[in-house]
């Protein structure tokens, strides 16, 4: 995640084609590296977790993503806001 989220990239993306091509296969083998090294019972336990978090066809704690949801209505109406000036 690191690698994603850093600003010094491997290729830079400014040079054609390679500069995306760095990220389209780099950060996919980076992903699966980190969840290979998660250990077995680790994702076991959180695959129940989260089995258990829908559990009834709804998730239990639904108002978890009020926040995320309420950033996103922010952002949504900011850019409303910054074109009809």
């Amino acid at each position: 995640m690191g690698y994603a989220l850093s600003p010094i990239d491997l290729i830079p993306d400014f040079i054609p084609v390679l500069g995306y091509l760095d990220d389209l296969l780099l950060l996919p083998a980076l992903v699966a590296l980190t969840v290979h090294c998660i250990p077995a019972d680790v994702w076991a336990r959180s695959r129940e977790r989260s089995a258990e978090v829908w559990r009834g066809g709804k998730p239990k704690r639904w108002y978890c993503a009020l926040p995320v949801l309420l950033f996103w209505l922010l952002i949504a109406w900011l850019v409303v806001k910054a074109v009809w000036r």
